[in-house]
């Protein structure tokens, strides 16, 4: 199996969602499936094919999230020093250089990717012009309405 990256952080979102779902809605959903039982007739029983569609995706989610992190190469971007270069992991600062708006991502792994945080999937369009290159370079993005130019300004690990 291939390694997938991901930051600390998002490896730490992942941690507790996986704690979450062992110690509080696992639990959660067997009582209700206990509660549902005792209510009798099960062929008909609304809240007990809900609470057992519930605990198919709570096991699903959990399977999910340990082969993730089991997979997982965590890097922390603090740690990461590549010249001044695009990584994974590093804070892009760029400009549009058609409009001169100012924009600031990260490239992360593609269960961190927020692009309302500024958090981009590496597998993204921008992400894969962006890596590589360094301050002052222009990287080209195929986007939906046409190429676009940005401006490295910035590039940071954070």
């Amino acid at each position: 199996m291939a390694t997938i990256p991901i930051t600390k952080r998002g490896a730490e979102k992942l941690k507790d969602e996986l704690q979450r779902l062992k110690t509080v809605d696992r639990p959660s959903v067997i009582g209700a499936i206990a509660e549902a039982r005792a209510q009798g007739d099960l062929s008909e029983n609304a809240e007990y094919d809900a609470a057992k569609d519930r605990q198919g995706f709570i096991e699903g989610r959990i399977a999910e999230i340990e082969g993730k992190l089991s997979a997982a190469q965590i890097i922390d971007p603090a740690t990461v020093d590549a010249g001044g270069r695009v990584v994974f992991g590093a804070t892009v600062e760029l400009e549009d250089e058609d409009s001169g708006a100012a924009m600031t991502y990260q490239i992360v792994g593609e269960d961190e990717a927020d692009l309302k945080l500024g958090l981009v999937n590496i597998s993204s369009p921008i992400a894969r012009a962006l890596i590589g290159k360094e301050e002052g370079d222009v990287a080209e993005v195929q986007a939906p309405g046409g190429t676009r130019r940005y401006e490295i300004v910035a590039v940071r690990y954070e």
